[in-house]
């Protein structure tokens, strides 16, 4: 009986380590993605430990029933609502545009995901700290591939391709509901005494274009930037009927522009001050409450209010919510 134990737990001892020994060696595999820099990079085959510079790989990572260790922020002390303010329990590595590599390498990620604009400069500085990935984040059909790309890095590609059919779904829905005979002209701004306005490739504009929107801006040219400088002289000139900014503060020098009170959205009352999932569209859970606020800002009478946080919790598994 004493030998058939000892032969038992030899036995196990040794399943144990051959277990141990595999999963290490899953840990230690590595695959090649390329990036939107066009950049080969080699990441962890099952990363654990995320870090995201923007919202955007929080936004589908969460999707995905899995939480980052790190993010960058928007807006100082302000955690996204769109996110259900979870990015409070991820460590806090400084705002997108400058993130702070010394948080960012206490965080130990194993995974950095980066918006590439704010990133390519210090791409050496973050690869020594993990495998460093950028994205554009920039353009609605930039949003369908990124998410596809990063749900297979995270190893969950059906439910990217899910999310990214909803998505389309969902789309073609509110446009067939939206009526057919209004098309508000509108633009999305950052706010300033030279407002940056959005060209309709980009995400938001292209969700709000989709939905029978004018955007004023207009199309970005071939090659060009996925915005641009509006004066208020020529807002004026277009006159938009919804304005969606941007809300990154209580400086807002536009409103004391004498313009811009005469700007037809303004005098009905149609100025919607918007948050960070209008910026950080990018994301699944993102795109589908700007889809949703979109319609009820271009058409009241037609879709209801939005609930920000009660839409993001249909997104995000119940178990991150606790």
């Amino acid at each position: 009986m004493v030998r058939y134990a000892r032969t038992l737990f030899s036995a196990l001892g040794l399943s144990a380590l051959l277990m141990a020994g595999a999963a290490q060696a899953d840990d230690d595999k590595k695959v090649s993605i390329v990036d939107d820099r066009g950049v080969t990079v080699e990441v962890p085959a099952q990363p654990k430990r995320i870090a995201s510079i923007s919202y955007f790989a929080d936004d589908v990572a969460l999707a995905l029933g899995i939480k980052p260790v790190a993010s960058t922020y928007m807006t100082a002390g302000r955690e996204p609502a769109f996110l259900l303010g979870l990015t409070s329990g991820m460590k806090q590595i400084g705002q997108r545009a400058k993130p702070n590599l010394e948080l960012l390498s206490e965080a130990k990620p194993d995974l950095i995901i980066a918006i590439r604009r704010y990133t390519v400069g210090n791409a050496a500085q973050l690869q020594n700290i993990a495998p460093y990935v950028a994205y554009n984040m920039e353009l609605l059909e930039e949003s369908y591939s990124e998410t596809a790309a990063l749900s297979t890095l995270l190893g969950k590609p059906e439910r990217g391709e899910q999310l990214n059919a909803d998505f389309r779904k969902h789309l073609a829905e509110f446009a067939a509901k939206a009526p057919k005979d209004k098309h508000p002209r509108f633009m999305i701004m950052w706010g300033g005494a030279t407002p940056f306005a959005f060209h309709t490739e980009n995400t938001s504009a292209s969700i709000v274009a989709a939905i029978g929107g004018d955007n004023i801006p207009g199309p970005k040219t071939s090659g060009g930037e996925f915005g641009i400088d509006l004066s208020l002289e020529t807002m004026l000139e277009k006159d938009p009927e919804v304005i969606f900014i941007y809300d990154s503060g209580p400086d807002r020098p536009h409103e004391s522009n004498p313009i811009w009170s005469q700007l037809s959205a303004v005098k009905n009352n149609r100025v919607f001050y918007v948050g960070d999932q209008w910026v950080e569209t990018n994301g699944p859970i993102a795109r589908e409450i700007v889809l949703r606020e979109a319609a009820h800002y271009l058409y009241p009478d037609t879709f209801p209010a939005v609930d920000v946080r009660a839409e993001a919790a249909k997104l995000i598994p119940a178990e991150l919510q606790n």
